[in-house]
């Protein structure tokens, strides 16, 4: 077998921290050495990492999870090489500050998935909650860079915050989409809450579905980006995103805003007449 596969022993009956299980270089490690690591848990402190999962395989990068981790928490935080993949669900603030590597969620993920992201790349093939791509609590920046990969729905406040980066999402998102962002760019395939880039400085918002931009953008034109036939087919041929060829070839009305800050953000609603 390829690759290190980490199998929960029994169900989690309480909440555990597994940033430090792949925090640290670890794509050389051997199952004894990561089953060695120490993470936090709610009911024991800090455990082994093996006393939690079964661990075997051969080290070449890469990482499975096997079981239901929806009380795991921070799985994949800290990442900065290799790939991880969860067969299943996560808890909170998966992919926490990443930045770097690859990290895939094979089911749905709780709020605060990849908040501070770096870089890297993570894919959720499921939904997550609030706050996807959003700043940490009490902290000034969201995502500074990579791609955050949403297959199912996203939250409220998705991309708060951002720097930099790109979100996508394969579903719709929840209100206050994209809220306060300096940079940065999210992609909704769904319909966009209510309050859409609110206090948006320089982010953009590129919908596929339903969209109400309010008071404070204008409305400007109507245009054909190029570089949006180039990210959609990526995103349509790689993630597997529901673009068409009408998304992709389509027109959309540009909004400028939020007025109520620079005004140097924008809202890309497509057009299907």
């Amino acid at each position: 077998m390829s690759g290190i596969r980490l199998t929960l022993r029994s169900p989690l009956a309480g909440r555990v921290d597994l940033r430090a299980a792949f925090a640290a270089s670890w794509t050389a490690a051997t199952p004894a050495e990561l089953a060695r690591r120490e993470v936090w848990s709610a009911r024991s402190g800090t455990v082994p990492l093996g006393e939690l999962f079964a661990i075997d395989g051969t080290p070449d990068g890469s990482a499975t999870l096997a079981g239901d981790l929806t009380l795991a928490e921070r799985v994949g935080a800290g990442l900065a090489e290799g790939f991880v993949r969860v067969d299943g669900n996560v808890g909170d603030r998966a992919g926490a500050d990443l930045s770097g590597g690859r990290l895939e969620i094979g089911g749905n993920a709780g709020d605060s998935t990849a908040e501070g992201m770096a870089g890297g790349l993570v894919v959720v093939r499921g939904n997550t909650g609030d706050r996807a791509g959003a700043a940490a609590p009490g902290r000034k920046r969201g995502m500074t860079g990579g791609e955050l990969v949403i297959l199912g729905n996203a939250g409220d406040e998705t991309g708060a915050l951002m720097r930099r980066g790109l979100v996508a999402v394969g579903g719709t998102t929840g209100c206050c989409t994209l809220l306060s962002t300096i940079a940065g760019t999210v992609v909704a395939c769904g319909a966009v809450g209510a309050e859409a880039a609110l206090w948006n400085k320089r982010g953009s918002l590129i919908c596929l579905g339903s969209v109400d931009p309010s008071a404070t953008y204008r409305y400007a034109c109507v245009i054909q980006p190029v570089y949006l036939r180039l990210l959609f087919r990526r995103l349509r041929d790689v993630h597997g995103l529901p673009v068409t060829a009408a998304h992709i070839d389509g027109r959309y009305r540009r909004y400028s805003g939020d007025f109520s800050e620079t005004g140097k953000g924008e809202i890309l609603a497509w057009s299907p007449a």
